[in-house]
């Protein structure tokens, strides 16, 4: 019975002699943070998306008070949470210009084909690693949902026709599916652009093999250049591109193409 007791009573000083350890340590190594990191943090998503390029909300609170990232980096947030931010840390709100994410491909299951059976891991990257993805278009989406597992906020599915969709009510452009795709098929646009856009990423000058790959893909032909009366599209990188500061949204390109490589948002 003693030794129960004298057990329960060093156990008990161990215990206390650790508190009074733990409380020293604390007090020597505390580091003083600003209170309007906490402020910063409850004002957030609170999505931990890292959207903003940072860990998570909590690295965003304090980075952003320090001054080493923007005011309106919380793109889970969007312009209300970039407004408080501003507010709290009493500087002047920095435009916030809502974007989505898009998809530069039209290569669905009914404008190419597998280029053999793929047996392999289910996932876009082993497809790419493997066998530089699994359709005759090597520059097309390999559609097995890496983008839509990588969705924090399930704005992506899988369509009918082997394509990812994009809901764009529920897409905050945290640029995951940006990051997960090994094609590099989406980008982030600006949510309310109106005008014509390039439905393809294929960049190759292989004009007979275009066609042989994708009844979709960009055949370099130019007739979009050519026809556009603004002469706002640039063709150097393969694709067409639009200036939007120059584009009427007149439509000619988008008549022009004969591939509809160019769709009208």
């Amino acid at each position: 019975m003693q030794i129960i007791i004298y057990t329960i009573v060093v156990a008990i000083i161990i215990a206390f002699l650790l508190g009074v350890l733990l409380g020293l340590f604390k007090k020597i190594f505390h580091v003083d943070t600003d209170p309007k990191v906490q402020l910063v943090r409850d004002a957030l998503s609170g999505a931990n998306c890292g959207g903003c390029g940072l860990a998570g909300c909590d690295a965003f609170a304090g980075a952003v008070v320090k001054g080493e990232a923007p005011t309106n980096g919380c793109v889970a947030g969007g312009a209300s949470c970039a407004e408080k931010i501003a507010k709290i840390l009493g500087s002047v709100g920095v435009e916030v210009k809502p974007k989505v994410a898009f998809l530069a491909c039209a290569g669905s299951s009914d404008c190419t084909a597998p280029k053999a059976e793929y047996i392999g891991v289910k996932t876009c990257k082993a497809a790419q690693l493997t066998m530089n993805g699994i359709n005759k278009c090597t520059f097309g989406c390999i559609g097995l949902g890496d983008c839509v597992e990588a969705c924090p906020f399930g704005a992506l599915y899988m369509g009918d026709d082997g394509l990812p969709k994009v809901n764009k009510s529920k897409c905050v452009a945290c640029g995951k599916c940006v990051a997960a795709c090994p094609k590099h098929l989406f980008r982030l646009i600006d949510a309310d652009l109106k005008g014509p856009i390039a439905v393809c990423s294929n960049k190759s000058d292989n004009k007979p093999q275009i066609r042989k790959d994708c009844s979709r893909g960009c055949f370099k032909c130019g007739l979009c250049a050519k026809k556009c009366p603004e002469l706002c599209i640039d063709l150097s990188s393969g694709i067409p591109v639009v200036d939007y500061t120059k584009c009427t949204k007149c439509g000619t390109c988008v008549g022009a193409c004969p591939d509809k490589v160019l769709v009208m948002l």
